[in-house]
């Protein structure tokens, strides 16, 4: 597997993880709990916490560790 580093903003991370998973980002937002437009304001801020994120990971399927990791190995990560 081809490793590239890149530099990523949190929304996108998060935007290339929903695509990994396979869902929207509304989806996503739903799974959290939230609102479309609130989760949507967030990731424009960029304001998440640890926890946040730990439940990001956990309702796309992932694992967190300061960026996203799938059972198969792929990794988005800083």
């Amino acid at each position: 597997m081809e490793v590239i580093f890149l530099k990523l903003t949190i929304q996108q991370k998060i935007d290339i993880a929903c695509k990994y998973a396979g869902i929207s980002q509304t989806e996503l937002a739903k799974r959290l709990g939230t609102t479309q437009g609130a989760f949507w304001q967030r990731l424009k801020t960029g304001k998440f916490s640890d926890s946040d994120f730990e439940n990001i990971a956990k309702a796309l399927g992932a694992e967190y560790h300061s960026g996203f990791r799938f059972p198969n190995g792929y990794d988005i990560e800083d």
